[in-house]
Protein backbone atom coordinates (compact mmCIF):
# COMPACT_ATOMS: atom_id res chain seq x y z
CA UNK A 1 0.00 0.00 0.00
CA UNK A 2 1.39 3.39 -0.96
CA UNK A 3 0.88 5.98 1.78
CA UNK A 4 1.14 9.51 0.44
CA UNK A 5 2.97 12.35 2.12
CA UNK A 6 -0.26 14.23 2.89
CA UNK A 7 -1.02 15.86 6.21
CA UNK A 8 -3.97 13.54 6.81
CA UNK A 9 -1.77 10.49 6.26
CA UNK A 10 0.82 11.94 8.66
CA UNK A 11 -1.84 12.65 11.28
CA UNK A 12 -3.15 9.07 11.09
CA UNK A 13 0.09 7.21 10.39
CA UNK A 14 -0.10 5.03 13.50
CA UNK A 15 -3.64 3.92 12.64
CA UNK A 16 -2.72 3.32 9.00
CA UNK A 17 0.33 1.25 9.92
CA UNK A 18 -1.41 -0.80 12.61
CA UNK A 19 -4.30 -1.64 10.27
CA UNK A 20 -1.89 -2.48 7.47
CA UNK A 21 0.06 -4.92 9.65
CA UNK A 22 -3.16 -6.42 11.02
CA UNK A 23 -4.38 -7.10 7.49
CA UNK A 24 -0.99 -8.19 6.14
CA UNK A 25 -0.44 -5.20 3.85
CA UNK A 26 3.09 -3.93 3.29
CA UNK A 27 3.30 -0.14 3.22
CA UNK A 28 5.69 2.29 1.61
CA UNK A 29 5.76 5.87 2.83
CA UNK A 30 7.20 9.16 1.61
CA UNK A 31 9.00 10.17 4.81
CA UNK A 32 11.24 8.23 7.18
CA UNK A 33 9.37 9.32 10.33
CA UNK A 34 6.59 6.90 9.32
CA UNK A 35 8.96 4.04 10.14
CA UNK A 36 8.77 4.97 13.81
CA UNK A 37 5.06 4.14 13.86
CA UNK A 38 5.37 0.80 12.08
CA UNK A 39 5.75 1.41 8.35
CA UNK A 40 7.54 -1.23 6.27
CA UNK A 41 9.57 1.09 4.06
CA UNK A 42 9.97 4.70 3.06
CA UNK A 43 11.51 6.30 0.03
CA UNK A 44 11.49 10.04 -0.19
CA UNK A 45 13.39 13.26 0.22
CA UNK A 46 15.70 13.76 3.16
CA UNK A 47 13.77 16.28 5.27
CA UNK A 48 16.83 17.48 7.17
CA UNK A 49 18.43 18.44 3.86
CA UNK A 50 15.24 20.22 2.74
CA UNK A 51 14.98 22.26 5.96
CA UNK A 52 18.68 23.09 5.84
CA UNK A 53 18.35 24.45 2.33
CA UNK A 54 15.23 26.40 3.38
CA UNK A 55 17.34 28.10 6.03
CA UNK A 56 19.67 29.40 3.31
CA UNK A 57 16.63 30.92 1.57
CA UNK A 58 15.62 32.69 4.79
CA UNK A 59 19.18 33.95 5.17
CA UNK A 60 19.19 35.33 1.63
CA UNK A 61 15.82 37.04 2.14
CA UNK A 62 16.96 38.60 5.42
CA UNK A 63 20.01 39.93 3.57
CA UNK A 64 17.75 41.69 1.05
CA UNK A 65 17.07 39.19 -1.74
CA UNK A 66 13.58 39.28 -3.23
CA UNK A 67 11.77 35.94 -2.76
CA UNK A 68 10.55 36.10 -6.35
CA UNK A 69 14.18 36.17 -7.53
CA UNK A 70 15.12 32.95 -5.70
CA UNK A 71 15.05 29.76 -7.79
CA UNK A 72 12.64 26.95 -7.04
CA UNK A 73 14.54 23.94 -5.76
CA UNK A 74 13.68 20.27 -5.84
CA UNK A 75 14.99 17.75 -3.32
CA UNK A 76 18.47 16.50 -4.15
CA UNK A 77 18.84 13.73 -1.58
CA UNK A 78 16.43 10.83 -1.30
CA UNK A 79 16.66 8.06 1.26
CA UNK A 80 15.42 4.48 1.50
CA UNK A 81 14.56 3.19 4.97
CA UNK A 82 13.44 -0.40 5.60
CA UNK A 83 11.87 -1.66 8.83
CA UNK A 84 12.85 -5.34 9.28
CA UNK A 85 10.70 -5.65 12.41
CA UNK A 86 7.59 -4.98 10.31
CA UNK A 87 8.88 -7.22 7.50
CA UNK A 88 9.12 -10.11 9.99
CA UNK A 89 5.60 -9.38 11.29
CA UNK A 90 4.33 -9.61 7.68
CA UNK A 91 6.41 -12.74 6.95
CA UNK A 92 8.29 -10.91 4.21
CA UNK A 93 11.87 -11.58 3.25
CA UNK A 94 13.67 -8.47 2.02
CA UNK A 95 16.31 -9.30 -0.61
CA UNK A 96 19.87 -8.71 0.63
CA UNK A 97 20.63 -6.50 -2.39
CA UNK A 98 17.77 -4.17 -1.42
CA UNK A 99 18.96 -4.08 2.21
CA UNK A 100 22.47 -3.22 0.97
CA UNK A 101 21.18 -0.21 -0.96
CA UNK A 102 19.07 1.11 1.94
CA UNK A 103 20.23 4.25 3.71
CA UNK A 104 18.93 2.88 7.00
CA UNK A 105 17.66 -0.50 8.17
CA UNK A 106 15.57 -0.61 11.35
CA UNK A 107 15.89 -3.92 13.18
Amino acid sequence: MIVTGSTSAAAHQELINSLAVRHGLPTIHTFRYSMLSGGLASYGPNTIDIFGRAATYVDRILKGAKPSDLPVQAPTRYELVINLKVAKALNLEIPPTLLATADEVIE
